[in-house]
């Protein structure tokens, strides 16, 4: 196991660490706390979705970020800094995931993907990245939930370390998506991380969309290629919170993100909770369809 009381400030800022071990950790203090040796699925939300993790079911446990090895406290107004561990009517175990790291942070990419890792460890086969980002299409106004079916990550970044070569063809599952439609009618699209923590000009806005892009945001890229990594498959939804720039004359601002994630909060909670809910009564190809006894 890692340790986690070297002279690095943070466990995961020494090279040298194992990623791998650290998430190990966070796994064993998240099953210790909440009772739960394994989780079926984890749900990472972003702004606007936060709601959704009340709607899933009963809370088991709730850890803040400082009490699980490699978290950090969350830098963003509107993310709530806990793990949380959700018992599901059907049995299954949800881990909800509110300690999100953005890149813009300047942690570095460990950071980032720990949460992914983490839930990984606890046995989650399945990843659900939500964000709030800006649209494209300016038939999206903001509220409107739109699922992920691809990404472009222009962070000059990875997740992966050293010679490891990871197939991204189909890393957005149809299977998933296809399940979330039978809830609802949604569009889909290709979603662009960016840096941040800038909002995109109206210029680097007209290169994403020339280049395949129809969601602009800062976070969830880099997370899924980490999912991907560990075996996991991968629903990612955005809720449109604002028109991106230069789609409308108004300036942009943070202010305008949160409202648009409360005003959506309750569409949003029963959107997730049902899809989830589609998601684990529906076995994968190859899987069986086994009784839930935890």
């Amino acid at each position: 196991m890692a340790d986690l009381t070297s002279e690095f400030a943070h466990p995961l800022d020494d090279s040298a660490a194992n990623p791998a071990d650290i998430a190990a950790a966070a796994a064993q203090v998240i099953a210790d706390r909440s009772g739960i040796a394994q989780h079926d699925i984890a749900l990472t939300l972003g702004s606007g979705w936060g709601k959704a993790a009340d709607a899933l079911g009963e809370t088991v446990a709730t850890l803040t970020a400082d009490e699980v090895p490699g978290f950090s406290k969350p830098a963003l107004a509107g993310h709530v800094g806990t793990i949380r561990s959700v018992r599901l009517e059907s049995g299954h175990h949800a881990l909800i995931i509110g300690a999100r790291t953005h890149f813009y942070e300047g942690h570095g990419v460990r950071r980032v993907v720990h949460s992914v890792r983490t839930a990984a460890a606890t046995g989650a086969k399945i990843m659900v990245l939500t964000n709030g980002a800006g649209g494209l299409n300016p038939a999206w106004g903001p509220g409107t939930p739109v699922i992920i079916n691809d990404h472009i990550n222009l962070t000059a970044a990875s997740p992966l370390e050293g010679a490891t070569f990871v197939d991204l063809t189909d890393l957005y599952s149809k299977r998933l998506r296809d399940i979330v439609h039978g809830v609802e009618d949604l569009d889909e699209g290709v979603y662009v991380q960016f840096r941040g923590p800038h909002y995109e000009t109206p210029a680097e806005v007209r290169m994403a969309g020339v280049m395949g892009g129809d969601i602009v945001g800062m976070s969830t890229a880099l997370e899924a290629i980490a999912a991907r990594e560990a075996g996991m498959e991968v629903l990612g939804m955005s809720l449109i919170t604002n028109p991106a720039a230069g789609i409308s004359p108004d300036p942009l601002s943070h202010e305008e993100v949160i409202a648009a994630g409360k005003a959506a909060e309750q569409h949003l909670a029963k959107l997730l909770a049902e899809s989830v809910t589609r998601i684990l009564s529906t076995p994968a190809a190859g899987e069986g369809s086994e009784e839930v006894d935890r």
